[in-house]
């Protein structure tokens, strides 16, 4: 086992896939180098699971807010909810927010979705958290709606990074982290790996979106934390460094962003 511990940053542990093994799985994480794991919301349902969750496991945290293709659940009464929830020790982040025009092409909707984006941005502002930013096939109104609201004023990480590494760049320059997951294994993920190439190694955060988007040698299976050193390996192979300088790095780059783990 490798001597550092790893920090996921972005997990989906209430998803439906785990119901078969949930328990048995998050409770071989320390024994297999995963120290700290954020669980994060995506609809409300999920978001009122994953407070179960940071209540069941020491080593778990959890990010709450409303996922860009999930804002019918969102109101202010839901806000106020997000609000009050997100002052509770183990949350420590409002995420996952953002913008998704992959799945959305109504202008309207794609409107409402910039609503509900800045919203709760201002809501990570008003309560001095961290954001995690999904953003897919939207990168000019990402890009300008974080300008608008000068977004470099609330730390953050964009989520499974999937633009190109000027666009990476502008964000670093703006303070954000990159996550960075499975897809960089892929052998056709060049953007990718030319943005862990180029990007400082002090701005990347380990992730996984699990179940989803599980690295080589596991592609198309159930992801889990436990295929972060895949991730990590491929990082370090990519920088010309070890694995182990890549996981402690980017522990220390995860209890920056997320205080309120540490």
């Amino acid at each position: 086992m490798l001597g550092s511990m790893i920090f996921e940053s972005h997990a989906h542990y209430d998803d439906k896939q785990f119901d078969p093994d949930r328990e048995e799985l998050l409770s071989s994480m320390g024994e297999k180098g995963i120290g700290k794991i954020i669980n994060v919301g995506s609809d409300f349902t999920a978001c009122k699971r994953t407070l179960e969750l940071t209540r069941q496991y020491e080593f778990l945290y959890g990010a709450l807010g409303i996922h860009p293709s999930d804002i019918a659940d969102l109101n202010e009464g839901v806000c106020e909810w997000l609000k009050e929830s997100a002052a509770l020790p183990k949350v420590v982040a409002i995420g996952e927010i953002g913008l998704d025009y992959y799945w959305e092409k109504d202008p309207e909707a794609q409107s409402r979705q910039r609503y509900w984006f800045c919203r709760q941005m201002e809501l990570a502002r008003e309560l001095s958290l961290p954001v995690i930013i999904h953003s897919r096939d939207a990168a000019k109104d990402t890009l300008k709606l974080m300008k608008d609201i000068h977004a470099q004023e609330i730390p953050g990480v964009i989520h499974c990074f999937s633009y190109s590494l000027e666009l990476a760049q502008e964000y670093v320059n703006m303070g954000y982290y990159i996550g960075i997951g499975g897809v960089v294994t892929f052998k056709n993920s060049k953007k990718l790996k030319e943005i862990a190439a180029q990007i400082p190694l002090e701005r990347i955060l380990l992730e996984t979106d699990c179940p989803y988007l599980s690295p080589e040698p596991n592609r198309g299976k159930r992801n889990s934390s436990l295929n972060l050193p895949y991730v990590a390996g491929e990082i370090a192979s990519i920088k010309g460094i070890g694995t182990e300088e890549v996981i402690a790095q980017t522990w220390e780059n995860a209890g920056r962003l997320f205080t309120k783990a540490v």
